[in-house]
């Protein structure tokens, strides 16, 4: 193997390394979502058992204010693009199921590309040791 074919490897090698970072980095964005629907859900079923309960809500820098939650079954959901639509509490719960089932793919898939990338880095880090080995002169003892 010519020195410019080691150099090529490398290159490879270092974008199959950038490639599998960012897919880690991916697959902690979809569990992080993940977790957040699942909240959700259990959030909504919570205030449909107990329409009238007390909680913080967020102001900024760690400030919270205290209020109660008088339930009318009617949640408000951020559906994307800056618009939010008005759902009760079975339709937000089957919105946010179907979030659910997508990032589930997502994370699937994100985890499979991740194996195989995983893969190649292992067989290529044994190419590039073979290629070392073979470039060592015998030791004669």
């Amino acid at each position: 193997m010519s020195e410019q074919q080691a150099e090529q490897m490398m290159q490879q090698m270092q974008m199959l390394e950038t490639y599998f970072s960012d897919l880690s980095q991916r697959e902690g964005t979809f569990v992080s979502i993940l977790r957040e629907a699942t909240a959700a859900i259990e959030s909504i079923k919570s205030l449909g058992t107990q329409p009238n309960s007390d909680t913080l809500i967020p102001l900024g820098m760690g400030a919270y204010i205290p209020t109660k939650i008088s339930s009318n079954n009617k949640i408000v959901v951020n559906i994307g693009a800056g618009v939010a639509v008005e759902k009760d509490f079975p339709a937000a719960i089957n919105y946010f199921e179907a979030r659910l089932k997508e990032i589930e793919i997502a994370l699937q898939d994100t985890a499979a590309k991740k194996q195989d990338a995983s893969n190649r880095l292992e067989q290529g880090k044994a190419q590039m040791n073979q290629l070392m080995q073979s470039q060592q002169p015998p030791n004669l003892g």
